[in-house]
């Protein structure tokens, strides 16, 4: 699944606008036309002709050795001496004999220099090191400062943003507190984190300091709107998403501090900070993905807590990024009524520092306790909405078959052709040797890599007839087909990556629909696939009804069925049809035998439901109480 990121209304838009008070007992007036939306952005990832393998823990220490770079072994980095600094930089560094600025990545291989805030990949590190560096690979400078047009803003925005205590009117700054959720967050709280507020966006503003210094870098905004009686939360930041590595905190956070507390966001934080006086991080992107570029910041912590939020999706999250940090020096809060995310245990009167001595360690997956499984099994089944995954927005049937889309699991999908073009990435790394050597050193390491550096959580494989190539025998493609589906399921499971394979069908009659037996090779697919997916294309009919979707196998809660599909050529894109009159078949089993038929538009139809949540709420789990929101 493609990374999406957060993000808001246009700045310049926001701080064009004026905000008006709708009288003194009235909410905000919304600040455009209609609802509001948040803006997706994509953020392209590195992409070059042939991918570079990840380069391994072993290697950079053989490396390090070998040119004579003493080096120390840290939690998810080695620490070594900078060839990065000045020579008065240097001669302070060597007064310091134990402290060792550079930062290297064990999986990875990336570096950053604590000193001169210089960082690269580990080719840039390499080249420095054998005096190879050019204009092209003298790596960037974390302490540059950001775009002329992003300081500008950011200047601007930071100017005009004020303390909440300091705002005119005291109704209007009690409503603000009561919108964020801040009745029982402390002047001296906003003021330690210098947390403003933004009239005419009617947006908190919190900062991002370089490291060691005050110098601004950039901001995040949050906004909060409200919809009948919830509150709506949008983010903004400067820089783009991509580019925002805040650790809101950070420049709070002594060199002495052995402890700290991660969080999902900034109003967390703050009030994690406020009743515990525990050092608190937010995570720029909350529970979407913790970019290794902030894990030297954190190499200092002997022991990290992650409170992410009250959910599911949270808890996951914390354990997937556990990983990142070492699990030996983790733990976690477990999400439950009596745990909730920290600004709601604040307002609720619980205890915070009570709720941080009951966390869980972050240890191996292996080694189970009988408490652990009993209270995953509770929480699966108080939580089902949850555990079935992510909802799709377009196929509204999809989800009643499937119930959402789940990390972890492997989906096979096959079906004929359309015959639209394809590239893909794999198909410029094949070799000629034997396919169970690239599918471990080239293809699942690339998979891994992403999923680490990028939090990737869906895969596709398109397809699998041509990673394979033509090369080997009948007997041997099927042995390297079974291969390979093995290795997929492995790292779906391992890596709790969604991965959808695409299998072309074995040649079937005209007027025969595709089985699950259709699937090419042996039945080793279909038995380690979670879900099977069949796109049906009755040849000999045209018009509606030609196409449609057939979830064959649904390990979840086995609910299979089909269902009407169109493909718009123009977009290369399916959808349901619009006012479609087919009927909607519930299927019990494989064998084919019909559970249920119910026809749509009569009474006693199932009529499908999306209860996916919307896009526009940012990850802040705490609502204002209804009874205490103006009316």
């Amino acid at each position: 699944m493609g990374v999406l990121l957060r993000s808001g209304y246009p700045l310049r838009i926001l701080l064009s606008l004026r905000g008006e008070w709708m009288g003194r007992r009235g909410l905000p007036r919304s600040l455009v036309p209609g609802p509001p939306r948040r803006r997706y952005r994509k953020e392209a990832l590195p992409a070059s002709e042939v991918p570079m393998l990840p380069v391994t823990t072993t290697e950079i220490r053989q490396y390090l050795r070998t040119h004579g770079i003493p080096f120390q072994d840290g939690h998810s980095c080695l620490r070594a001496p900078s060839p990065f600094l000045g020579a008065s930089q240097l001669k302070d560094q060597t007064a310091k004999t134990t402290s060792f600025s550079l930062f290297i990545d064990k999986t990875t291989g990336r570096f950053l220099c604590m000193t001169s805030l210089a960082e690269g990949s580990w080719e840039d590190f390499q080249a420095s090191v054998e005096g190879r560096r050019d204009g092209d690979r003298e790596g960037i400078l974390l302490g540059e400062a950001p775009e002329a047009e992003d300081i500008e803003e950011i200047r601007r925005i930071w100017d005009r943003a004020v303390p909440l205590w300091e705002l005119p009117e005291l109704e209007e700054a009690q409503l603000t507190r009561v919108m964020f959720g801040l009745t029982k967050v402390t002047d001296d709280t906003l003021r330690r984190f210098s947390v403003r507020y933004l009239r005419p966006a009617r947006s908190l503003v919190f900062p991002w300091f370089s490291p060691g210094s005050l110098g601004l870098r950039g901001l995040k905004l949050l906004q909060a709107e409200s919809q009948a009686d919830r509150v709506r939360y949008v983010e903004t930041t400067i820089p783009r998403p991509g580019a925002y590595h805040n650790l809101f905190g950070l420049s709070l956070i002594s060199h002495r501090d052995t402890e700290v507390v991660l969080t999902g966001s900034e109003l967390d934080s703050l009030a994690l900070n406020q009743s515990t006086g525990l050092p608190t991080l937010a995570l720029p992107r909350g529970t979407s993905c913790l970019p290794p570029a902030l894990l030297p910041y954190l190499e200092q912590f002997r022991r990290i807590v992650l409170w992410l939020g009250d959910d599911l999706r949270s808890w996951e999250a914390a354990k997937l990024f556990a990983r990142k940090l070492n699990p030996k020096r983790c733990s976690l809060v477990r999400p439950g009524d009596q745990h909730p995310c920290p600004l709601e245990a604040l307002n609720r009167g619980l205890n915070l520092s009570r709720i941080l001595r009951s966390t869980l360690p972050a240890w191996h997956k292996s080694i189970v306790s009988f408490r652990q499984l009993r209270e995953e099994v509770l929480g699966e089944l108080s939580n089902v909405e949850q555990v079935a995954g992510v909802r799709w927005s377009r196929f509204p049937d999809l989800n009643r078959f499937l119930k959402g889309h789940r990390k972890g699991e492997l989906t096979v999908f096959t079906g004929d052709p359309l015959g639209s073009p394809c590239l893909e990435w794999w198909q410029r790394i094949r070799a000629d040797r034997q396919w169970e050597d690239d599918i471990h050193q080239t293809v699942i390491d690339t998979m891994r890599h992403a999923v680490y550096v990028y939090d990737i959580c869906h895969v596709v494989i398109d397809n699998l007839q041509f990673m394979m190539g033509h090369e080997q025998l009948s007997t041997d493609r099927i042995a390297a087909q079974d291969y390979i589906v093995g290795a997929f399921r492995k790292f779906a499971t391992e890596s709790s990556c969604h991965v959808t394979l695409v299998i072309h069908p074995r040649k079937e009659d005209d007027d025969k629909e595709l089985q699950t037996a259709s699937i090419f090779g042996s039945a080793k697919a279909s038995q380690e696939a979670d879900n099977v997916l069949i796109l049906q294309d009755r040849k000999l009919v045209t018009g509606p009804g030609k196409r449609y979707l057939q979830v064959a196998k649904n390990r979840f809660d086995g609910d299979v069925g089909v269902f009407p599909l169109e493909f718009n050529k123009s977009s290369l894109t399916f959808s349901i049809p619009p006012k479609s009159k087919a009927r909607l078949k519930k299927i019990k089993d494989d064998n084919g035998l019909v559970a249920k038929k119910p026809s749509s538009g009569k009474k006693g139809a199932a009529v499908p439901q999306n209860s996916e949540t919307s896009s526009n709420e940012a990850p802040y789990p705490y609502q204002p109480d209804p009874s205490k929101l103006p009316r």
